[in-house]
């Protein structure tokens, strides 16, 4: 019974093809989120593949409602070895966005594993069914080194909404807090900073969505009987949304910007490098917050980004002025920003400019979290990491996008440590999503040596 013999065993289990397997077999429930006709293949998937998936690690599962009417079910399942051991919950979600089979490259089927060298194409292989796969065989890969136990107590947490904006999340938490308690939240999600490096975060920016809209007349107009007379939504809200953030990208109302990156953020960050890798966009160096680096500009700082932009009709315009404009929008956040009335702070810098002819729908928002980055469980985390890789992981105090974490920090009130297994050219929520099987099997290794090193009565081991 060694850390050696489990790395061993997860290192067999992708060998042997089992873990295609079961990644295959999962990918094929086309469990598209928010759409209805899913919703059997949602209860489908929790019923079959991770009720079974826990009964390996000998843990109780039952699938719950979700309280909210918009929400899927989720998985609930819990192992107690000791009442003196610590409690780990792991997390997961089954769902995936729309598949666009129509999109994707030819001979590739989004519900279909496409092995291309080291490339494994399908809907979800990234986000998430490959990751929450890799974590839930390497907990039984140390169940099995270790003679049938962990050495710790275990919690899973499966959902089916996460991407729709995991409705009904924080109340399960709530309503479960007891049966869910643990002593640090331990799950993957996202990208690693490339697909050689290690990465670690504590938390994610938070995500604020608003719509825009200037609504004056219910028809258009023709623009050479009218133009001069007539004032256009669509130049109103150009005019509107460059008042709330400039031509290069820089917030311009004040309560939207976070305060100064703290230095234990920035020095963090001082180490992490953005882009370069196969794939991936040339970063501009001008766009953005002047005088930060990308890694500061990416995940210690807040973007405000128009997501869509829409007059008229953009595929055949006419010589008319449109009735009508309509942006929707997003604020990526940092801690310490108070957005909990930001229908209000965009609604009175509007007016301040002139705009109150445009209309403020604030939409969903997740909160932004950060756990403490000199927590014992962080420590332990990165030590075995390097132990097992041989090179020191990225550790990011927070995600760069957003994940539904509020409902593990606040809610549960737990230490969050999120250990990526994807990487940023995955095409993650775009055609042709993949998984690097390379990426995947070194994964399957240090989560194996990490569950490992948790169950050790000293830690590292």
């Amino acid at each position: 019974m060694t850390r050696s013999l489990a790395i061993k065993l997860a290192t067999d289990y992708f060998d042997s093809g089992a873990f295609l397997a079961d990644l295959s077999r999962r990918v094929a429930f086309p469990t598209e989120s928010g759409v209805q006709e899913h919703a059997p293949d949602m209860s489908a998937y929790l019923n079959q593949e991770m009720v079974t998936a826990a009964g390996r690690l000998d843990a109780s599962a039952r699938v719950v409602d979700n309280p909210e009417p918009d929400g899927g079910p989720f998985l609930i399942a819990h192992r107690h070895e000791a009442d003196d051991l610590p409690t780990v919950l792991t997390y997961g979600h089954a769902d995936v966005v729309l598949a666009e089979a129509h999109r994707w490259r030819a001979g590739l089927d989004p519900w279909q594993v496409t092995a291309d060298g080291d490339r494994w194409y399908g809907r979800g292989t990234a986000d998430n069914k490959g990751q929450h796969t890799i974590n839930l065989a390497a907990l039984e890969h140390v169940l099995q080194a270790r003679g049938g136990r962990l050495g710790f107590n275990l919690k899973i947490l499966i959902e089916t909404s996460e991407e729709t904006g995991s409705p009904g999340l924080n109340a399960i938490c709530a309503r479960h807090r007891s049966e869910l308690a643990a002593d640090v939240l331990i799950a993957s999600d996202g990208p690693r900073v490339s697909a050689l490096r290690p990465t670690v975060f504590l938390g994610s920016r938070g995500s604020a969505t608003f719509t825009l809209s200037v609504r004056l007349r219910d028809r258009a107009y023709h623009s050479g009987n009218w133009g001069g007379l007539l004032r256009n939504p669509a130049t109103v809200l150009a005019s509107a949304i460059a008042c709330l953030v400039d031509g290069r990208g820089r917030i311009l109302v004040p309560g939207l910007r976070p305060p100064a990156i703290p230095p234990a953020v920035r020095s963090a960050l001082s180490t992490i490098a953005v882009g370069g890798g196969p794939g991936d966009p040339e970063v501009d160096a001008d766009w953005g917050e002047p005088g930060l680096t990308a890694a500061e500009r990416l995940i210690g700082w807040n973007t405000l980004e128009v997501l869509s932009l829409g007059a008229g009709n953009p595929d055949a315009p006419v010589n008319a002025i449109p009735g009508t404009a309509v942006a929707h929008c997003q604020l990526r956040f940092v801690v310490g920003t108070d957005v909990a009335d930001i229908g209000g702070l965009l609604r009175a810098h509007l007016d301040q400019h002139g705009f109150d002819m445009v209309a403020v729908e604030p939409g969903h928002l997740m909160n932004a979290t950060r756990s403490d980055h000199d927590n014992a469980w962080v420590k332990l985390a990165l030590e075995s990491i390097e132990q097992t890789s041989g090179r020191a992981p990225a550790l990011l105090p927070n995600f760069g996008a957003s994940l539904p974490n509020e409902a593990f920090a606040d809610e549960l009130g737990l230490p969050t440590i999120w250990i990526p297994h994807s990487y940023p050219a995955c095409a993650q929520h775009a055609p042709d999503e993949h998984l690097l099987a390379s990426l995947a099997r070194e994964a399957l290794q240090l989560m194996a040596a990490l569950f490992w090193d948790l169950g050790e009565p000293a830690g590292l081991s």
